[in-house]
């Protein structure tokens, strides 16, 4: 122990402040070794000798040493006092051989995703409606009207379903625009497609159970059964949809399955209503229930929507789900669920140990929205823009681009999926374009594991001025030149 460093610390800590001896010679102690200047493992002086050298009473000194006891930087033993803490934010173990292993539970192996954060704001970012067409000024009244109404009981936990409100004009609007056959009670609020997923996966089934997903599929979906300890099955898609082969019924019999019918996402096909019909009288008969994500079903671009699977029959085994992230924007954090009425007094039980509801501004606010006739005004606007930027990307990319890239059809949605048709890699190409400025999104990155590999990527355009589109394309096709090499 350096105890001429000690006593010009101390000098210092005591003629600074107001503090008294033993107070300055703790804070001394304590600076030293967070900073590293007395090492792990080093014996103190004793209490006498130190108030000798300080010219400071011995209860100062056992004061400090006990103190820095309390909090774990050091432990009194036979030999003396023992500075614990090793200078990097921790206290260390008596008897410590290493760094403490960090192992995370089973339930989250796999998850963690290596690859940066995007700016959200770059060309081709999938998911992302246009901000900037978004009516903020006529929602910022909505929210102030909100908050006017809002009482100061109703800054406390709000109802577990979300507020009245809401739920009214949700199931009015859904009733309407899908086809949902449902009251407001079967209506539940949620911060979320990934919250509504989550809490379909806890309540519904049983870690080991079988997941169905859609291969390639959403990842969030894969996220919510992986973390709740289902076993993964993946099944392909093809032009009409989610196609699931005869013996995985018998194989691996669900006990959930996801979907995205109305614009698989990513690939973009549409599901027949012979095979939705199909999946219904399936999925009862084996006493599965069937997840529906109708993320997107707002912008279809061609032709009439087809019905949700959830108003095929009236008992239909469909947890019908929504968000307002594509449809307003992702900062919201507002999304929703349709459940069976035979669920409904068992899920408003059940949540009451599990979630807490809160964003009452917002939730009123959006009921307003909705109600007023300015959400269906924001959709039909968007519906005719994302139109018009998907036909330009599709023009650009074919002018640029040519036959290395070939764009699946898709009748709606804010995203293109495209096919390599060189043979590249796409996530090599992936890494090329992030240091250009673009975002390429893998395709592979979607695919469930075991299932048909992909390679191509999902464009989002949503978000995309014409000038922007142009662009963007001209770079795509210049990455696509640099990773030429790469293919020999």
């Amino acid at each position: 122990m350096d105890l001429a460093l000690l006593i010009s610390t101390f000098s210092a800590q005591h003629d600074s402040s107001q503090h008294s001896q033993q107070e300055a010679l703790y804070r001394s102690l304590r600076d030293m070794l967070l900073d590293g200047r007395i090492p792990p493992g080093t014996r103190l002086a004793s209490t006498r000798m130190l108030a000798g050298e300080l010219g400071i009473a011995r209860n100062s000194a056992v004061y400090a040493y006990e103190r820095l006891a309390e909090e774990g930087f050091v432990a009194a033993t036979r030999n003396g006092t023992i500075t614990l803490w090793d200078g990097r934010g921790r206290p260390r173990a008596r008897d410590e051989g290493g760094p403490h292993p960090v192992r995370l539970s089973d339930r989250v192996q796999g998850l963690d995703n290596p690859q940066p954060e995007p700016d959200r704001m770059l060309p081709f970012v999938p998911g992302l409606p246009s901000l900037d067409e978004f009516p903020i000024v006529q929602w910022r009244r909505c929210v102030e009207r909100a908050w006017r109404q809002i009482a100061p009981a109703q800054l406390a936990y709000g109802p577990i379903e979300g507020l009245p409100e809401l739920r009214r004009a949700v199931a009015a609007y859904i009733k309407v625009s899908r086809g949902v056959r449902c009251e407001t009670e079967q209506v539940f609020i949620t911060d979320g497609t990934q919250s509504s997923l989550e809490l379909c996966a806890r309540v519904l089934a049983n870690p080991g159970d079988f997941g169905w997903l859609e291969n390639p599929c959403y990842n969030g979906a894969r996220t919510a059964f992986r973390s709740t300890g289902l076993h993964i099955v993946p099944v392909e898609v093809d032009r009409e949809g989610m196609a699931p082969e005869e013996d995985q019924w018998r194989r691996t019999p669900p006990k959930l399955i996801y979907t995205t019918p109305s614009h698989q996402y990513p690939l973009g096909s549409l599901m027949s209503i012979q095979r939705r019909a199909m999946l219904v009288e399936q999925a009862r008969a084996c006493g599965a229930w069937i997840i529906e994500d109708d993320y997107d079903s707002e912008f279809r671009h061609g032709g009439q929507p087809l019905p949700a699977i959830q108003g095929i029959h009236a008992d239909a085994p469909v947890c019908y789900i929504g968000t307002f992230s594509k449809t307003m924007f992702p900062a919201l954090r507002l999304g929703f669920m349709v459940i069976p009425p035979t669920l409904v007094d068992r899920l408003s039980s059940t949540l009451r140990e599990l979630v807490h509801r809160g964003h009452p501004a917002d939730q009123l606010a959006m009921a307003e929205f909705m109600d007023s006739g300015l959400f269906a005004r924001h959709l039909r606007k968007m519906r005719a823009l994302y139109a018009h930027r998907r036909d330009r990307l599709q023009a650009a990319l074919a002018e640029h681009l040519g036959a290395s890239l070939k764009v699946r059809e898709s009748s709606g949605g804010m995203h293109l999926s495209t096919e390599l048709a060189l043979p590249h890699h796409d996530s090599d190409i992936a890494c090329i374009a992030r240091d250009r400025g673009l975002v390429l999104q893998p395709l592979s990155r979607y695919r469930v594991a075991q299932g048909r590999p992909y390679n191509g990527f999902v464009l989002g355009y949503a978000g995309l001025q014409d000038a922007t589109i142009e662009k963007a394309a001209v770079q795509f096709a210049q990455v696509m030149e640099a990773a030429r090499p790469l293919s020999r």
